[in-house]
């Protein structure tokens, strides 16, 4: 009998890649986005995940505006929350695995160095706050989630979101003439949702369950990340270093927030590529 994936959240820059990923091995995917179903109906997603019937659920879909969250943490803790507590009830009716993505915010970025698994998370913000509240409640419905951490996801998908990605963002700040100003202080592990989806279809085939880390697996400050992406693309741009204390935002931000992949690793997933291969490939595809 051909495998069935229920994916939320599927016309996101991940979500595309991971309908892609489970077509191409095969899975049978059923998708779902905003428009389609709201996952903070609780009536909607156990409709939809009972009657779907799936061998997993990928919770791809997200509330992601970390400074707006300040305003409207209610929002926030909806979708990311309280939404996770309705697909993991549902989830657990049918015996369906639960794949949800978690974010490096969930730490404070006192470490100094990539984040393991066993770190003590500390949130600093009303949307770090409802990403970890996402995690508990996967795990106290269910007992055997897949929950995976990651950080600044990019993807081709990115060009045709409403909020595009960091590396969209640089290639429209270069088409002007001003300098760009870009944080050095804040260090994260951008992490390409391409191979982002191949590793998740990985983890759920190898029969992994527990919190994993899956970032870019290479700490790099916004500042150097910048400067990669305009030297690949080949644009002139000037870029010009600043921090925190010149670039105020509403909501505090981890200022280390990288992500140690050593422990999926481990577990026989592989190494995630490069930066600068990843960023290379996302130019590629955004020209092909």
């Amino acid at each position: 009998m051909q495998r069935k994936a229920i994916i939320f959240g599927a016309q996101g820059q991940l979500g595309v890649e991971l309908c892609s990923e489970f077509e191409r091995r095969g899975w049978k995917v059923e998708r779902f986005d905003r428009q389609s179903l709201d996952i903070t109906n609780p009536h909607r997603v156990e409709q939809a995940i009972s009657q779907g019937d799936p061998q997993v659920v990928v919770n791809a879909a997200a509330y992601n505006q970390v400074d707006i969250a300040e305003n409207e943490p209610l929002a926030a803790y909806e979708t990311n929350g309280l939404a996770v507590r309705n697909i993991a009830m549902a989830c657990r009716q049918t015996d369906s695995r639960l794949v949800h993505y978690s974010t490096d915010y969930v730490f404070d970025g006192t470490k100094g160095a990539p984040y393991v698994e066993t770190d003590r998370p500390h949130p600093l913000g009303a949307y770090a706050v409802s990403k970890l509240a996402g995690e508990l409640y996967a795990q106290a419905y269910l007992k055997d989630p897949i929950i995976l951490r990651t950080s600044g996801v990019f993807g081709p998908g990115g060009r045709f979101t409403p909020r595009g990605n960091f590396v969209e963002l640089m290639l429209r700040l270069a088409k002007g003439s001003s300098p760009i100003r870009v944080v050095q202080d804040h260090v994260a592990s951008p992490t390409y949702a391409p191979a982002m989806a191949s590793r998740t279809v990985d983890t759920i085939e190898k029969g992994l369950t527990g919190i994993f880390h899956l970032g870019g697996g290479e700490p790099i400050s916004w500042y150097d990340y910048a400067k990669l992406i305009f030297e690949l693309a080949g644009l002139p741009a000037s870029v010009q270093p600043t921090d925190e204390r010149e670039y105020r935002t509403p909501a505090r931000r981890p200022k280390y927030s990288a992500l140690s992949n050593s422990k999926l690793e481990a577990a026989g997933i592989a190494p995630m590529p490069p930066l600068r291969e990843a960023i290379a490939d996302y130019l590629e595809k955004r020209t092909a």
